[in-house]
This record gives C-alpha cells, sequence and structure tokens, in this order.
C-alpha cells in the first residue's frame, strides 16, 4: 500500500488524495517528530509562567480573559472538544473526514502548533487503522477554522462519541481504539484549541472538487465535440489560430481537446447542405470559451489550494524565535472564495450542454435529426423527459451557484463577527460536481444516440471509440423506448468514473 511520509513543509494534492480515497498509510518524517518536541517545549514553557497565553493559559473565543490555573487546563482541553463537538445533520462523507483529519495533521507536524509528538502519532494510527469519526453536515462557519466538524475528529482521539469502523459500522470510538490498541490521548495545554482551529474540511473538500473537475471538464469537452459531430456543424472555430489571438490558455486547451475528438469525422463542416447555415449556434460555437474559462478558474483554485496545502493554520502559533502569537490565518476566506467561484463555473458549463441536449432533440433545429431522437416520433417520446432530468439539474446548478462566501452571521458573542462560509460553499460545490456529471450523461447519451441517427457519415475515430464503450457499459443506443433511468444511471457511472476520457484518450492520446 502506497505510504504518505508528513513532514514539515505541508502535503501535496496527491497526498490528499491518497488518504482520503485511496486509504493510504500515513507516516511521520523524523524532520517533524522534532519539530514537534522543539515546539512542544516552548508551550510547556509558557505553561509554566504566570502571565497568560492565549489558548494556553487562558479561555477560548469571547472567554479568553480569564485565567485558567495550571490544575483546570487538562479539563479545559477536554472540554473545548467536548463543548465544539456540536454538529448536527447527517453525516460527512468517508472520504471527506479523512481528508479533513490529515490535513489537520499537516498543519500539526508543521511545528507551529505545540502539540506533542504523540498526539500527532495518534491522529495518523487513528487513520491508518481505517477508523473515521462521525462528522456531521452543520457546525461550521468557515472561521477559526471548520470547528465542529474538527471537534468531533478530536473527540475521537480522546476515545470519546462515535466513529466508523474499517468495516463501515459505526461504533463507540473507545471501543474502535481499543480493538486496533490506540491509546486515547489525554490533552494538555493548547492541545485541544490546536486540533479544532484550521480550514481543513473545506480545503479538503476543494481539493477533491479539483481533482474530479479536471477529469469532468475534459469529459464537457469530448460530450460538446460529439455534440457539435451530431448537429453537423463545423470544426473551423477549433482552429488553433482563431484561440491564439484571444489567448486565455482553458480556451486554447479546450478547443485543442475537441479538435482533436474530432480529427478525422465525416459529420463536421456540412453548412452549405439542404440547410445552408453561415454559423452554429453559440452552444456549439462557444463552447471553448465557456469551458475554457471554467477552466482557468480551476488554475486560479488550484494555486490556492496549493498555498493552503503548504500553510500552518492554527490560533495561536509557536514561531520559531519562541513566540507563541495569536493571529487570523484560520479565516477561510481565500478558499471560500474559489470554492465558490468553481460552483458558478460548474453551473454554467452544465448550462451550456443542456443548451445542446435541447437542440439536438429539437427537429426544427438538429438538421434532419428526427424529433427528440425517437424510434417512431408520437408513438415513441424519445429522449424528451432525459431532457427535462437534465434541466431539472441545472436549474438546481444555479441555486448552488448562489456564493455561501458573500454571507457572515456573527458568532462568539461578537468576538468572531466576520466568518468565511467556507464549509457551506464546499458542501454545496461537492452537490454542483455531482449534479455537472449528471448532466454531461444525459448530453453522452443524447450525442452519441443522435451521431448513430446520421446514417451513411462515419463519425471520428475517437467519437466513435467513445461510443463503443458506452454501449459495452451497457447504454444502449437508438431504438423504440425504454425503461430510460438505468441506461443514464449506467451513463452516469461511465462518465463519474473517467471512463469516457478514457476512451477517447486511446485513440487521441492525453487530453490537455
Amino acid at each position: 500500500m502506497h505510504t504518505v511520509v508528513v513532514g514539515t513543509s505541508g502535503v501535496t494534492a496527491s497526498d490528499v488524495l491518497a488518504v482520503a480515497r485511496d486509504g493510504a498509510r500515513i507516516e511521520l518524517s523524523g524532520e517533524a517528530v522534532a519539530a514537534l518536541a522543539a515546539a512542544r517545549g516552548i508551550v510547556d514553557a509558557l505553561a509554566a509562567k504566570p502571565e497568560p497565553v492565549y489558548g494556553v493559559s487562558t479561555g477560548f473565543g469571547a472567554l479568553a480573559t480569564r485565567h485558567i490555573s495550571q490544575e483546570l487546563r487538562a479539563q479545559l482541553q477536554r472540554n473545548i472538544v467536548r463543548s465544539h463537538a456540536a454538529g448536527m445533520g447527517p453525516r460527512v462523507e468517508r472520504e471527506v473526514v479523512r481528508a479533513l483529519m490529515f490535513l489537520r495533521l499537516k498543519t500539526v507536524c508543521s511545528g507551529h502548533t505545540g502539540v506533542r509528538p504523540e498526539v500527532a502519532q495518534t491522529m495518523a494510527d487513528v487513520l491508518n487503522a481505517g477508523i473515521t469519526p462521525v462528522v456531521h453536515e452543520y457546525g461550521s462557519l468557515g472561521c477559526s477554522g471548520d470547528l465542529a466538524p474538527l471537534s468531533h475528529c478530536a473527540l475521537t482521539l480522546m476515545g470519546e462519541g462515535d466513529a466508523e469502523g474499517p468495516d463501515g459500522t459505526v461504533r463507540p470510538a473507545g471501543e474502535l481504539l481499543a480493538e486496533h490498541g490506540i491509546a486515547p490521548v489525554e490533552l494538555r495545554e493548547k492541545e485541544g484549541l490546536a486540533l479544532l482551529n484550521g480550514t481543513d474540511g473545506m480545503l479538503g473538500m476543494l481539493v477533491m472538487a479539483l481533482a474530479d473537475l479536471d477529469m469532468l471538464y475534459k469529459s464537457a469537452d469530448i460530450t460538446a465535440a460529439l455534440s457539435l459531430e451530431a448537429l453537423l456543424g463545423t470544426d473551423k472555430v477549433l482552429a488553433p489560430e482563431l484561440h491564439a489571438i484571444r489567448p486565455h490558455p482553458g480556451q486554447g486547451a479546450s478547443a485543442a481537446n475537441m479538435l482533436a475528438v474530432l480529427r478525422g469525422s465525416e459529420l463536421t463542416g456540412h453548412h452549405q447542405d439542404d440547410a445552408p447555415r453561415v454559423q452554429d449556434a453559440y452552444s456549439v460555437r462557444c463552447a471553448p470559451q465557456v469551458a475554457g474559462a471554467g477552466r482557468d478558474t480551476l488554475a486560479h483554485a488550484r494555486l490556492v489550494a496549493e498555498r493552503e496545502l503548504a500553510s500552518a493554520v492554527d490560533n495561536p502559533v509557536v514561531l520559531p524565535d519562541g513566540r507563541v502569537e495569536s493571529n487570523g490565518n484560520f479565516h477561510g476566506a481565500p478558499v471560500a472564495y474559489v470554492l465558490d467561484f468553481l460552483a458558478i463555473a460548474v453551473a454554467d458549463l452544465a448550462s451550456i450542454a443542456e443548451r445542446r441536449t435541447d437542440r439536438l432533440l429539437d427537429k426544427n433545429r438538429s438538421h434532419g435529426l428526427p424529433p427528440f431522437l425517437a424510434d417512431d416520433a408520437g408513438v415513441d417520446s424519445g429522449l424528451m423527459i432525459a431532457q427535462y432530468t437534465q434541466a431539472a439539474l441545472v436549474s438546481e446548478l444555479k441555486r448552488l451557484a448562489v456564493p455561501a462566501s458573500a454571507d457572515s452571521i456573527p458568532s462568539s458573542a461578537m468576538q468572531e463577527d466576520h466568518v468565511s462560509m467556507g464549509w457551506s460553499a464546499a458542501r454545496k460545490l461537492r452537490t454542483a460536481v455531482d449534479n455537472l456529471t449528471r448532466v454531461l450523461a444525459v448530453e453522452l447519451y443524447a450525442a452519441s444516440r443522435a451521431v448513430e441517427l446520421r446514417e451513411g457519415l462515419t463519425p471520428a475515430p475517437a467519437t466513435r471509440a467513445a461510443i463503443t464503450a458506452v454501449r459495452k457499459a451497457g447504454v444502449e443506443g437508438p431504438g423504440p423506448d425504454r425503461f430510460l433511468a438505468p441506461d443514464l444511471a449506467a451513463a452516469d457511472v461511465f462518465v463519474r468514473e473517467g471512463r469516457l476520457v478514457e476512451a477517447v484518450e486511446t485513440v487521441t492520446g492525453p487530453l490537455r
């Protein structure tokens, strides 16, 4: 099994994906263990002094004015975890919780938190054992970190609360730790706070969304090319010299992908046949511009994610010169903004895909295709309601595109009076990514059927490969009406698992 070594300088997106989705094992580097011990020495020295230090010998948030005596500090750290583990609602997905815990461990290992090495090792042990704390949908405002979600994870480290075992069964966390020979941690000064105070949940969901969208944007280029082909459109608008004079990188990459997919097609360029056209509709002609803008948004979001992956987010932090200083680095605004930007781009990509599907189904705009791609229109309804489903998904995506980060609601007796709502932005983006996948699956279903209905004209080798692969995946081709939901579900899985991209790349080579 792949092993991820956590040091002091952060982790990569591939590390997060390996731990969250593939169950990679985690090891702490010797450098990280030394940094942990050094920072802990600073915290211990400050804890022994009479002067109050936030998070070490004081209360938290609006209660930070109270100095806590030494005999109550262990109780203080336990209490912050217990009281902050106040999430409600449905459980959060296992991969999100694993990403959340791993990214908190990343910051702990930076040597800026003052957590003891044994606490960090316990975090790694819990992840390696396949134990996943129960984390709930609601509880984070995206400021002072993802407090409630991280608290539920810290509760598991203490042997309290509930967690899911490697067999998928939810049980008391103490039982699961005992079965795997893991001793619950006894938190000391600052450690409870350090386990809670980060943007790890929203960052983990951003990293996973970026990976998913990288594949889905390639899928969208493929389905757009299929639709262009089915509509007898022109591929001249994809010429690199046209995109060079508006040099947005994403636009150029999207156009290059579509051109590669369409290479060798006999269906493109029939504008002067029986129904002459000067230009294709915007949903066809402007596909690279819309998808390209989304790709450039992805690039910006990836830059933000990379910076966060290299960050140590905590409050207070231990600095190399021995100071322990309060700060505002836990504020989730940088991550929240790009999560919302991505939701907007996803909604627009789905919207243009739905417009192409509708054009394929309308006999007045499809340039010779049967109404709704039906076998016997009137007797058969064809794909009429598949487009309804796609339209419903697009409408939902428009609602999900409303930014969460534009909102703020004060908390902690107005001490925390401006928050990012980044967790909420991440949660809705996950739904948006799921819905985009379904929208592209419907376009794939319609466009592949439409291409097959163009008798006498040979599609491009790459689109033929895509259609052959999707048929082998259980998605049926043209014919009389049948129960559509299973076909659409199979198309969804085909796109979601990246098999559409894989099929096309066997012909084109790697897409951009």
